[in-house]
């Protein structure tokens, strides 16, 4: 007999619900089909690590059918095993089944045999929709018996993307399409609490919950010069990034009241992926700050597109990438997916990863009231992101309680310093204000103001962001962050509840654990994940190294072949020195297989003997247009060429003994945009500066 979930998932006008109370949770994209199975349930861990509480995914149908008639749901594919994956790591999932979907992949998705028919796709013609029709239950056949109503995971699908916006039907045609396509999802057994569509540019929704998105540049833009000022970074009460799928479709506004619906994301942009011919690197910072605002905006659901990187499959017809050559506008890495995400390509928690770990851990322990809270915008806060001068804030509250929100950040833009600021905050019952405090250029924060602590205390106001609660039975914590004095100011008795305040740095490399019914924190240099009720350390290490774990408050125990090491203010430090081998690395030009246009190079490795090496990654630091990467003969890898170093996992190539990269010219008059040149002689170049191998190890704490 199957169990069925009697959680309640809903929603109202402002926020989303989870057994009646507001509900404020954090999703993430990761396309199984781009990641190799094998490793899924680390990446989830890993997401679940992060905060993410939601996973998003595209089920891509040339993925599942390039052939007609001939499935594929095995392997990187198996739509099944990733929902019962997810279920086991304690995610939810949100499907987003197409049929279009974009995502940088081949035909927006499509099977090329579905374009070869006499109908248009994407139309009300009976016989496209009889193929989806066919596709939707094909689909629900690996889904069965996975929704949230069956005791699974599954609480939302998505139906189409960006319809009426980039292609598609518009006005009433448009909305009578996507009314038919959810039909067409009912029909086939998709019984889920909430669907939702694309409601940016124009895009018509079916009356479907609309979700948003913003991205902190366009590298779909056709220019190959510095783009405007992004408009995610001023606080605005307007929802619309009319910059998303430009290059697919004008934008416009809303279809949609957007007083009738939460303020949800689903492509808040984690990072951004690179064209041939336009090349941003999105910065922790990048996307910190665009997440910060979105917060002060009003959002009631942070949804990243992406949060985990991948990797395209291998296609029998053809490359699946999303190419000029198959009739869009940008040309795309054949195999790389990097997304310069949070989680990257190979599985690598990047510095976006702990910078967004911060808003997550806040909303996990105070995200239930936040939802309530309205969005204020001072008159005299910027609209315009050409505004490098005047200081941009916004408030989020409901009463007296709330949050001050401060952007002083705007990606490629020098923003001004402002000295001995006193932050005003205006509410019913007598105003707030702050320290006097220096703000700088990039400086980005947010600030409580009579914010309850427990039922018999309140902080007047902090110039500290709070983290998160450690729930104790000896008293909760509540811990806040930032570089500057606290200036913590309570009413009333808080009892045995404590505030504590670390800085933004030990904040980013804190990560909640559990050991028995208590809550610690702990902070560490490399990334801790809890699986399957076992907390481990990723380390990545030399031949020796001391790795140190500071955990507030105490352990009861030491943890197994830790010593403790002493005190750091609040934390005690726990230690354990660490002998491992990193493999060694030899690079080789391969003189006779180069030319004028590209450089060859072999890779030549030695393991350690018995290593027990999580993963091997291979870091190269080169100059060229792009690179390629070859594994016993085969094109299993590629890169854009960004001035970043590119990492490779080794662990999915079975641990090669060689490898093999091209690395291609790149030439001063070649038509690209790159966030800065490096020094080129006449001829261009193509080369291997530098490479390096790490060793990445799992060690229980």
């Amino acid at each position: 007999m199957r169990l069925k979930n009697t959680e309640l998932f809903s929603y109202t006008s402002e926020y989303l619900t989870r057994n009646g109370r507001p509900w404020f949770p954090v999703m993430g994209e990761f396309h199984y089909s781009r990641y190799p199975d094998s490793y899924w349930e680390e990446s989830l861990y890993k997401m679940k690590a992060c905060g993410v509480d939601v996973v998003s995914a595209y089920v891509i149908w040339i993925h599942h059918e390039e052939e007609e008639g001939e499935y594929l749901f095995s392997g990187c594919r198996d739509l099944h095993k990733f929902l019962v994956t997810a279920k086991k790591c304690g995610l939810l999932v949100f499907l987003r089944i197409g049929p279009w979907c974009h995502g940088e992949v081949r035909n927006g998705g499509f099977p090329d045999w579905l374009l070869e028919k006499d109908f248009v796709p994407r139309t009300n013609d009976e016989n496209y929709l009889s193929c989806v029709k066919r596709y939707y239950e094909r689909i629900f056949m690996e889904v069965k018996g996975l929704l949230h109503k069956d005791g699974g995971p599954v609480i939302g699908v998505q139906i189409e993307n960006e319809y009426g916006h980039c292609g598609g039907l518009t006005g009433e045609e448009g909305e009578d399409h996507m009314r038919r396509l959810k039909r067409l999802a009912v029909g086939a057994g998709f019984d889920v609490p909430y669907y939702t569509a694309t409601g940016w540019g124009g895009a018509v929704t079916g009356g479907m919950l609309p979700v948003l998105g913003g991205y902190c540049d366009a590298p779909w833009d056709p220019r190959i010069t510095e783009l405007e000022p992004s408009v995610n970074y001023v606080f605005t009460q307007e929802r619309n990034d009319r910059n998303i799928g430009s290059d697919l479709g004008m934008g416009e506004g809303l279809t949609w009241p957007w007083d009738k619906f939460p303020y949800l994301t689903a492509e808040l942009g984690g990072g951004i992926q690179v064209t041939r011919h336009r090349r941003p690197v999105a910065a922790a910072a990048d996307i910190g700050a665009m997440t910060l605002t979105k917060l002060g905006c009003g959002a009631n659901l942070l949804g990243y597109y992406m949060y985990h990187g991948g990797t395209n499959p291998h296609g029998k017809r053809n490359t699946l990438q999303e190419s000029r050559e198959s009739g869009y506008p940008n040309d795309l890495p054949e195999y790389s997916y990097d997304f310069n995400a949070p989680i990257r390509e190979y599985g690598q928690i990047s510095d976006t990863g702990l910078e967004l770990k911060l808003y997550a851990m806040f909303l996990h322990d105070f995200g239930e009231a936040f939802c309530e809270m309205k969005t204020f915008i001072p008159e005299d806060s910027p609209q315009d992101p050409n505004d490098t001068v005047r200081l941009r804030s916004a408030v989020r509250r409901k009463g007296n309680s709330g949050y001050l929100f401060v952007n002083n950040y705007q990606r490629r833009k020098q923003m001004a310093d402002h000295q001995g600021v006193t932050l005003n905050v205006r509410l019913p019952d007598g105003d707030i204000s702050y320290e006097a405090q220096d703000i700088r250029d990039g400086d980005y924060f947010f600030y409580p103001f009579h914010l309850p602590v427990g039922e018999h205390a309140v902080l007047i106001s902090a110039s500290a962001s709070p983290l998160c609660i450690l729930h104790r039975t000896d008293g909760e914590r509540y811990i806040f962050y930032g570089d500057r004095e606290p200036h913590f100011r309570i009413e009333g008795d808080p009892g045995k509840k404590e505030l504590i305040h670390i800085s933004r740095e030990d904040a980013r490399h804190a990560w909640k654990m559990e050991f028995g019914t208590e809550e610690y924190l702990a902070v560490c240099n490399y990334p801790i994940v809890e699986e399957g009720g076992s907390c481990k350390v990723l380390f990545r290490t030399g031949e020796t190294e001391e790795l140190e774990i500071r955990v507030y408050p105490e352990l009861p125990t030491v943890p197994r072949g830790f010593v403790k090491t002493g005190n750091e203010g609040i934390f005690t430090r726990y230690s354990q020195r660490i002998s491992r081998n990193t493999p060694s690395c030899n690079l080789q030009k391969e003189e006779k297989q180069s030319s004028d246009e590209e450089c060859r190079y072999r890779i030549e490795l030695d393991y350690a003997e018995e290593t027990e090496a999580e993963d091997v990654f291979l870091k190269l630091d080169y100059v060229g247009e792009s690179l390629e990467l070859f594994i016993d003969g085969k094109k299993e890898g590629d890169h854009f060429y960004t001035g970043q170093i590119w990492e490779i996992g080794l662990k999915r190539f079975g641990f090669p003994e060689n490898v093999d990269i091209t690395v291609h010219r790149l030439k001063r008059d070649m038509p690209v945009y790159l966030e800065q040149w490096p020094d080129l002689p006449e001829e261009g170049a193509c080369r291997i500066h530098r490479l390096t191998a790490e060793a990445e190890y799992k060690l229980f704490f």
